[in-house]
C-alpha cells in the first residue's frame, strides 16, 4: 500500500491549493528530525554499490536507510553514464523517497553540469563560460543554459549548480575559466541569459528546473590566487563589481544560491550574516534556497579554525543564513544541527524557515505531482544539430590574438601542414575540467566523434598532408631531428600550446607562465623561419610575452568544448573570419596584472628628476586588453555622436555610432560601449562597458548603432552601504578609439 494513500486527503498534497499553504501543511506535519533531513545533502557515494563518483547505480538498502531514518531532502553528483543508467538510478532513488517514507516527499537531485550536461555520456558539450563570454553573443549563454536542460531534466537532474557569476580579475585562480569573465555587465547579461534559457518552460518536462549562481560572494579574488584562500574587498567593492552579476541572476529568478567556499575579509562567506543574510537576503531580495559548497560547513573548524568543533561551525552557519548543507559524505550536520536544536542553540523557528524554502522549491518545481524523470528526449542528446549551435558558440569564441602580413587563414594551396604541442591530439584538453569527470577524464572515455586539432585540420584541408608532433624541447632529441627534417619541408606549422584539465586547488599554480617545455618549443618552430600559428588552449592566459613577438599569428581559443577543433581548424582554414573578443585583459607579466576596469591610481610613481607625478600607462603592463580581438577584415568606427552634450538626472540621451567593415570579406563585429565618470567622491573607474552588441557586415556596408544613457542606470554607482550615488559633472562615452564628452546637471 502506498503510504501517501493513508494521507492523501491533506492539502500539501492537493496541486489546487496555493504553494504557501502547501508548504505551512507539510511543515507542521513534519518531525525535527523530518527537518533537518530536508536541509542535507549528501554525496551519491553514500547511496551507491561502490563508494566511488563513477558508479552510478544504487544499492536500495544504503538509500532506504539514509531516507527512513534521517530523511534527506537531496543527493548530487555521479560521473558520465549512458542516459539510461541515470534514469534507473534517479527513478529508483526517488521511488523510494516518495514510496517508502512517511510523508513522500521527493528528494531534489544536485549536480555539476557546467557546459551542458557534462556528467551524460554522449551530451552536447559547449565552450565553458570564459569563451562564451568572448562572443559577446548572450544568445551562446541562452542556448547553454536551454540545451543543458533540455539533456539533463529529463532525467531527473533537477538542480543544477551553475551559473558561475564570479568576476574572473585573478588569472592564477584556477575556476578563471568557469567564469564569463572579468567585466560585471558582461557577466550579469550572460548569467541572466543562461538562468532565463536553463529554468524556461521545456516540453519536455511537466516539472521545472532549478539553477544555481555560484560562488556568492568575491570568491575568484584572493589574494594569493589560489581556490578558497581569503579575500579582502571593502563592501563598497562588492556592490559595485560583484554583487551586479548575482542581482541580474536572482531578477531573472534564478531559485538557489551556492556559497563561496574562502574567506571575505576575515570571516568565511558560510559563517557570515552580513553577507548571506544582511546583503544577499535583506539587500538583494534572494528569497530561494542557500546551499553551502563541498564540506564547508565542516571546513570552519578544520580549516578557517572559526569554531572549536563541528557543533560551533554549524551553528556559525544556521546563524549566518544556510539553509542546505552539502555535508556530503557523513552524517555529521544531521547530528551537529539536532544537538543545537535540543540544547536551545537553535530555535525550531530558525530550522522552520529553510526548510520552508527547500519545500516551496520543490513545490514550485513540481516535484510532488512530478517527482520521476520524465525520460522524454533521451534519443535527441547530443543531436546533431545540437552540436551544430555548440559549434557555432566555439567559432565566436575563437579570438585572434596576432596576425603578421595575414599569415591566417592559410592559403588553400599549402602542402604540408605540421602541427605540434600538447593539445595538438587531446580532446581532454580542448574541453578541461567539468566534462565527464571532476577533473575531465582519461582521453580514452572521450567520444570518437569529437575531433583532435590535429584531425579537424586534416578534415578541413584534405588536400594538404597534415604531420603531428606532440614534444620537439632540448629534451626530446630523436623528435627534435624529427622536427627539424618535418619543418624544413612544411608551409607553416600550427603549436597547439596550453593546459591539461584542472579545477578548483587542483589548478594552483606558482607560475603564469606556459611552462618552460612549450615556450622552448615556440622558439624552436619560430626558429625554423616557417609561418607560425600558436593555438593557445587554455582555461586561463598564461604569459608568453617573450615568444609574441616571433610568433606570426596567435590564436586564443581557451576552452572551447566537443566541438572546439573544428571551430580553431575553421579559423585558420578561413571558413570562419574570427570575432572573438578578450573577456579579461591579458597579462603580459605573472606578476602584475589589472582589469581594464582599473581605478586612475593603478600605476603610479613618482618622478623626482622633474618633482612630477607619472602616470604609468596601465594597458602597457598588459598583453592585450580586454575586448581586443582581430579580425580578417577592418571596421571603421566614425561619426560618434550625442543627441545633447547635457542632461539632467531625469531625462536621457542617445549615442550614435557608424561602423563599417572596411574590408573584402564579411565579417562580424562586437561594439562595446564604455562610459567614464570623470570625477567621482569614491573613486571612479577608468572606464566601464555598459552596452554591447554584435553587428554583421559585407564587404564596404554601414550600421548605425545607438545607445540610449539614462543617468539612475549607468552614470550612478553604490556606495559602501550599496545605495546608489548619482553626482554632477562630465562623462565620456568611448565606442572604439571614439569618444564624446557630455555634462550631467543635477
Amino acid at each position: 500500500m502506498n503510504i501517501n494513500s493513508m494521507v492523501y486527503a491533506q492539502s500539501y498534497l492537493d496541486s489546487s491549493v496555493s504553494v504557501d499553504e502547501r508548504v505551512e501543511d507539510l511543515l507542521s506535519r513534519m518531525t525535527l528530525e523530518e527537518k533537518v533531513g530536508q536541509m542535507t545533502q549528501l554525496n551519491i557515494t553514500m547511496v551507491n554499490h561502490e563508494g566511488v563518483q563513477r558508479d552510478v547505480s544504487l544499492d536500495p538498502e544504503k538509500a532506504r536507510y539514509l531516507l527512513q531514518n534521517h530523511h534527506i531532502g537531496s543527493f548530487l553528483n555521479g560521473e558520465a553514464v549512458p542516459p539510461e543508467q541515470w534514469l534507473e538510478y534517479i527513478n529508483e532513488l526517488q521511488s523510494i523517497a516518495v514510496e517508502e517514507t512517511r510523508l513522500g516527499i521527493p528528494i531534489i537531485y544536485g549536480i555539476d553540469h557546467m557546459h551542458g550536461a557534462s556528467y551524460l555520456e554522449g551530451s552536447t558539450i559547449f565552450p565553458h563560460n570564459i569563451n562564451l563570454g568572448a562572443t559577446f553573443n548572450i544568445e551562446h549563454a541562452r542556448q547553454t543554459g536551454k540545451i543543458t536542460a533540455l539533456e539533463s531534466g529529463p532525467l531527473g537532474h533537477f538542480w543544477n549548480f551553475a551559473p558561475v557569476l564570479d568576476l574572473a580579475k585573478n588569472p592564477y585562480w584556477p575556476r578563471f575559466y568557469e567564469t564569463f569573465g572579468e567585466d560585471p555587465h558582461l557577466l550579469s547579461e550572460m548569467g541572466r541569459s543562461y538562468v532565463k534559457g536553463f529554468q524556461g518552460d521545456h516540453d519536455l518536462f511537466p516539472y521545472k528546473l532549478a539553477a544555481t549562481g555560484k560562488h556568492f560572494i568575491g570568491y575568484s579574488v584572493p589574494r594569493s590566487g589560489w581556490d578558497r584562500t581569503p579575500v579582502d574587498l571593502s563592501m563598497q567593492t562588492i556592490h559595485e563589481f560583484h554583487r551586479p552579476p548575482f542581482q541580474a541572476a536572482i531578477d531573472a529568478g534564478m531559485k538557489t544560491i551556492m556559497v563561496n567556499s574562502g574567506e571575505v575579509n576575515g570571516i568565511p562567506a558560510h559563517a557570515s550574516k552580513e553577507l548571506l543574510t544582511g546583503l544577499l537576503r535583506d539587500k538583494m531580495g534572494f528569497e530561494g534556497v542557500i546551499v553551502t559548497d563541498w564540506a564547508d560547513i565542516g571546513k570552519l573548524y578544520n580549516f578557517h579554525k572559526t569554531a572549536r568543533d563541528y557543533d560551533e561551525a554549524t551553528l556559525q552557519a544556521i546563524e549566518a543564513g544556510i539553509d542546505m548543507s552539502m555535508t556530503p559524505t557523513s552524517l555529521r550536520f544531521n547530528e551537529s544541527l539536532l544537538n543545537l536544536v535540543e540544547n536551545g542553540s537553535v530555535t525550531e523557528e530558525r530550522l522552520d524557515e529553510s526548510v520552508r524554502r527547500i519545500l516551496k522549491l520543490k513545490f514550485e518545481l513540481g516535484l510532488f505531482e512530478h517527482p520521476y524523470p520524465s525520460g522524454q528526449g533521451i534519443d535527441e542528446i547530443g543531436s546533431n544539430d545540437r552540436k551544430d549551435i555548440a559549434l557555432k558558440a566555439a567559432q565566436e569564441s575563437m579570438v585572434l590574438l596576432k596576425n603578421s602580413e595575414n599569415i591566417l587563414p592559410l592559403s588553400k594551396s599549402i602542402e604540408k601542414l605540421l602541427v605540434v604541442g600538447p593539445s595538438a591530439e587531446s580532446k581532454r584538453n580542448l574541453a578541461g575540467g567539468w566534462t565527464l569527470a571532476w577533473q575531465g577524464a582519461a582521453e580514452e572515455n572521450y567520444p570518437e566523434s569529437m575531433k583532435t586539432i590535429t584531425e579537424a585540420l586534416r578534415n578541413e584541408l584534405p588536400n594538404a598532408e597534415i604531420i603531428s608532433m606532440e614534444s620537439i624541447g632540448k629534451k626530446y632529441s630523436k623528435t627534435r631531428r624529427e622536427f627539424n627534417e618535418v619543418a624544413e619541408s612544411a608551409d607553416a606549422i600550427i603549436i597547439a600550446a596550453g593546459e591539461e584539465p584542472y579545477t578548483e586547488f587542483v589548478g594552483n599554480i606558482t607560475d603564469l607562465s606556459l611552462p618552460e617545455d612549450q615556450l622552448e618549443m615556440i622558439r624552436a618552430v619560430n626558429g625554423t623561419g616557417k609561418p607560425s600559428v600558436l593555438v593557445l588552449v587554455a582555461g586561463r592566459p598564461r604569459v608568453i610575452n617573450e615568444v609574441v613577438p616571433d610568433t606570426d599569428s596567435i590564436i586564443w581559443a581557451g576552452l572551447p568544448g566537443f566541438e572546439g577543433a573544428e571551430a580553431i581548424a575553421h579559423v585558420i582554414s578561413g571558413k570562419i573570419n574570427p570575432s572573438g573578443k578578450l573577456p579579461f585583459s591579458y597579462p603580459q607579466f605573472v606578476g602584475h596584472f589589472i582589469p581594464y576596469n582599473h581605478k586612475p591610481s593603478a600605476a603610479y610613481y613618482f618622478d623626482d628628476t622633474v618633482a612630477n607625478d607619472i602616470v604609468v600607462d596601465v594597458e602597457a603592463t598588459q598583453m592585450w586588453e580586454f575586448g581586443f580581438g582581430l579580425s580578417y577584415t577592418r571596421f571603421n568606427y566614425e561619426n560618434l555622436e550625442l543627441s545633447s552634450t547635457e542632461l539632467k538626472e531625469n531625462d536621457r540621451i542617445t549615442a550614435k555610432i557608424s561602423v563599417t567593415n572596411a574590408g573584402d570579406i564579411v565579417g562580424t563585429e562586437s561594439v562595446l560601449w564604455f562610459l567614464t565618470d570623470e570625477v567621482g567622491r569614491i573613486s571612479r573607474p577608468v572606464k566601464e562597458l555598459v552596452h554591447f552588441e554584435r553587428v554583421t557586415l559585407e564587404p564596404g556596408e554601414t550600421a548605425e548603432l545607438t545607445f540610449t544613457i539614462e543617468p539612475e542606470i549607468h552614470l550612478s554607482y553604490p556606495g559602501f552601504d550599496g545605495e546608489s550615488i548619482l553626482e554632477e559633472g562630465y562623462f565620456t562615452i568611448q565606442v572604439g578609439e571614439k569618444k564624446s564628452r557630455f555634462y550631467l546637471e543635477k
